[in-house]
């Protein structure tokens, strides 16, 4: 069945629980990017530097790496549409009030309990959507992957049209628009059944003794202190308005969107996932060091090519994570995750902190390190990441990576 027919079952046809909670997902993931734009007007506004600043991300993402040893277990005891909604009231509370805050401190502590509703609305929304769905999974992957580019995409594009007036409006509008989503799912989504087995804290780490996983989760975690570099602190590189700035990481989400969806299965079919992961990576560090060291212009068009290489790199990681071990997939991919967001959490701290004690140039020379090791992981352990997910399809590559984002 075509996922884009009209008929019923397809992408257009199914019931308004689906459309609520795929529009929630959207500003869910608008919230990782959401703030990009504006670090440098947030910066001026609360009288901060740089440093303290980046400390948004690293609030965020570490909240979201230790929520990953809990989001299963929440979700396995209360059910998927109370999860989402108790996910859903935290952003709202935690987003509004970070548009009041009147330090820099105050924040970074509200982003951080932004994290742990947003990492408990996203790792079971996928869930929910494919419950709830009408013509089988197909269409409601499709629909979520959409949801996840357009979010990708459009969060910095939000931050810069509200935040041009004042850094405190992307807050507010987000708070609103998750409102408007809780209510939304309140009245149109029926809870899910419950797994038939409830998930312990410690399941993740225990997924973590399988060499290949470990390995897998270890190489994503080099990766992702590159990939947050260029996320969190190429915005003060950069130096640009607002809008100029929310038009080169809506350019950068699309490049992500389109590479790991359509780009990365092609590639893997015929080149296999570690060469393709090796090689992206590479690029991927040849791209910071150029961004770090050409003219604006230069940085503009890497900031915005990275995204590209970004996109390849999480759909393989996606599918080495979920294939690599015989975990189950939300275990293996909570204990994956768990590892990643860490450096999700380092990057934006040490980027700036780096450029305090060197010059500008060098964080990226460090992002470009981290990058190079990622792939020496993937090259040193392949042994241990060879898999049957070499094989799949294209499809399920697209599906794997839908899965290891949302969790």
């Amino acid at each position: 069945m075509d996922p884009f027919d009209a008929g019923a079952g397809g992408i257009l046809r199914q019931p308004k629980a689906v459309w609520a909670t795929a529009g929630a997902s959207v500003v869910a993931f608008m919230g990782i990017g959401l703030v990009d734009p504006i670090l440098p007007s947030i910066a001026k506004g609360l009288d901060a530097t740089a440093s303290q600043v980046s400390l948004l991300f690293t609030s965020y993402f570490l909240i979201t790496a230790i929520a990953m040893l809990v989001t299963g277990f929440v979700s396995s005891r209360i059910g998927g549409k109370k999860t989402l909604l108790l996910g859903l009231a935290l952003v709202v509370v935690f987003a509004g009030l970070a548009g009041t805050s009147g330090s820099v401190g105050e924040l970074v502590g509200f982003r951080a309990g932004w994290g742990l509703g947003n990492a408990l609305f996203v790792s079971t929304a996928l869930a929910v959507i494919v419950g709830a769905a009408a013509g089988g999974s197909a269409a409601a992957i499709l629909l979520y992957e959409s949801a996840l580019g357009l979010g990708m995409a459009c969060g910095p594009l939000l931050g810069a049209l509200l935040g041009d007036a004042s850094w405190r409006y992307p807050f507010f509008g987000t708070a609103f628009l998750m409102a408007v989503g809780f209510l939304c799912i309140t009245a149109f989504l029926k809870e899910q059944p419950k797994p038939a087995r409830k998930t312990s804290l410690l399941d993740p780490l225990r997924a973590l003794g399988h060499g290949g996983l470990a390995s897998a989760a270890v190489s994503s975690f080099f990766y992702n202190y590159t990939f947050f570099t260029v996320l969190a602190f190429t915005p003060f590189v950069l130096d640009m308005t607002p809008y100029k700035s929310g038009a080169v990481f809506f350019a950068w989400g699309v490049l992500l969107a389109v590479f790991s969806v359509f780009a990365a299965p092609r590639l893997q079919e015929r080149f296999g996932s570690l060469k393709v992961l090796g090689g992206s990576l590479v690029l991927l560090a040849i791209d910071v060091l150029v961004l770090g060291y050409g003219n604006h212009t230069a940085a503009i068009v890497c900031t915005i090519l990275s995204g590209a290489f970004i996109g390849v790199n999480n759909t393989v990681y996606t599918e080495l994570a979920l294939g690599v071990s015989d975990a189950p997939r939300p275990v293996a991919s909570a204990g994956y995750n768990f590892v990643r967001w860490f450096a999700a959490a380092a990057a934006p701290f040490f980027a700036p902190k780096i450029e305090e004690w060197t010059d500008v140039h060098v964080p990226f020379v460090v992002a470009a390190v981290t990058a190079v090791l990622g792939a020496l992981v993937v090259v040193v352990r392949r042994k241990a990441l060879t898999h049957d997910a070499e094989e799949l399809e294209p499809k399920h590559a697209v599906e794997d990576s839908v899965a290891v984002f949302a969790n």
